[in-house]
């Protein structure tokens, strides 16, 4: 026990890095100004199922405002508001939880995908364990100077409108009746597709999953509706060029209404908080009230202009280009080239619903030395012998090094079999 004790010790002491040293580390990466972020949000309630959550004041190392981050996020519940609160309150906690400390601002956004995986599922994990069957849709996105970081499940929406007027989608829609690789995913893992069938064997509405009735494939909560209807979040990263942009964040109850390109024209020259009672107005005027109508607008301003910029103008084609560039491989001269004439510099990008590939290996990881002691979703010490390796026995996974980190422990790894339709849910529906 002494032994274990000490060995305790040495890797939370390993882990310890002084303030005064990440100060300076942090200092010495903001070589550029950070850009201004203004916001302003606005919503109509009908069902009372929508919440948000605005953080503008978050930091990376304690103490240090040179290192504040913002997190903007928008949670559409269904079958009860339960979901989307209990998310609110603990998914930031748990995303931050997950990301070792002591690393740059660098190695800090480059653990950011895999930390807001980790999130996801944990937060679905503990209100699964509260035995309450509301789910919810989870936007989560965090800006950090140029850098912005969207986790999503669900079918809420986080848009990008650039200077020149061209709009991204960062995130993908868990529709069923959309997303056909969902539909394949769910019924591969033991999901039925169809819709509802009403007397006379008429079907109609869009796609569900059954049992449950639920149109999207992935939520947090609905625990009622099977495990294959996963928390595990499509990710994307993008480096904003120093023209800065407008984020436009919103429930289903906008984009029900209107397209990406008609939100972001609706608000254009307009300050943030304008822009977001515009983009509700307008989704109001095409559909009415049908649904709860939740808007967040974010705009990601160059230093020194104040000024809201103005409605773009057009401008050469290859401001609309992405740099498609994966994970850790877009720092090259390229991709600098490239952003220095205005466009976004894509970081990172992955959708996949097996946890092995979201979580990675330890060895391509920043992960320190102390996560392997620790479940990679829960963040629970581990002996070395009760860890199992999230890429051991996978049905999905091709990896041949079960024995490589990252670890899950006992029930963590349930949910990972459940999710990937390795049993059957826990749940059964009468």
């Amino acid at each position: 026990m002494e032994d274990m004790a000490s060995g305790e010790g040495r890797r939370h002491r390993h882990n310890l890095v002084p303030l005064a040293a990440l100060i300076s580390r942090e200092m010495r990466s903001e070589k550029m100004e950070k850009p201004t972020v203004r916001y302003g949000n606005a919503a109509q309630s009908r069902k009372g199922e929508d919440y948000f959550l605005i953080k503008t004041d978050c930091q990376r190392v304690p103490g240090n405002s040179s290192s504040t981050f913002s997190v903007f996020a928008i949670f559409d519940g269904h079958n009860g508001n339960a979901a989307a609160i209990f998310t609110r309150e603990h998914l930031l906690n748990h995303v931050l939880g997950a990301i070792p400390r002591g690393l740059s601002r660098e190695e800090w956004l480059q653990a950011l995908p895999r930390a807001l995986v980790a999130g996801f599922v944990k937060t679905d994990k503990e209100f699964q364990s509260r035995g309450e069957t509301s789910g919810t849709t989870a936007t989560f996105v965090i800006v950090d100077g140029w850098t912005v970081t969207v986790a999503s499940v669900g079918d809420s929406r986080c848009i990008l409108d650039t200077q020149g007027g061209t709009v991204s989608n960062l995130t993908v829609d868990h529709r069923l009746e959309e997303n056909v690789e969902e539909r394949e995913r769910v019924t591969a893992s033991g999901g039925e597709v169809g819709r509802l069938s009403i007397l006379g064997g008429a079907e109609i509405g869009p796609l569900r999953c059954w049992p449950g009735g639920l149109c999207l494939s992935r939520s947090i909560g609905d625990m009622d509706v099977g495990e294959y209807i996963v928390p595990i979040p499509y990710v994307k990263q993008v480096k904003l060029s120093k023209a800065g942009g407008r984020l436009i964040i919103a429930s289903d109850g906008i984009w029900d209404a209107l397209s990406s390109e008609m939100a972001a024209k609706s608000c254009r020259g307009l300050p943030a908080e304008l822009a977001a009672r515009q983009v509700v107005k307008e989704a109001l005027r095409t559909r009415g009230l049908k649904d709860d109508t939740t808007c967040i607008v974010v705009d990601i301003i160059p230093p020194d202009n104040s000024v809201q910029p103005s409605t773009p103008k057009k401008q050469n084609r290859l401001r609309a280009l992405f740099s498609m560039k994966r994970s850790h491989s877009s720092a090259n001269k390229l991709s600098k080239k490239l952003s220095a004439v205005g466009i976004v510099e894509e970081l990172f990008e992955e959708g996949s619903a097996m946890l092995a590939e979201r979580l990675g290996n330890d060895e391509t990881t920043t992960q320190s030395t102390s996560g392997i002691f620790m479940c990679a979703v829960c963040q629970v010490d581990l002996a070395p012998s009760e860890g199992i390796s999230v890429h051991a026995g996978g049905i999905f996974s091709t990896s041949s090094t079960p024995w490589q980190g990252p670890f899950l422990c006992a029930d963590c790894r349930n949910k990972k079999d459940a999710m990937e339709g390795k049993r059957p849910s826990g749940v059964k529906v009468a």
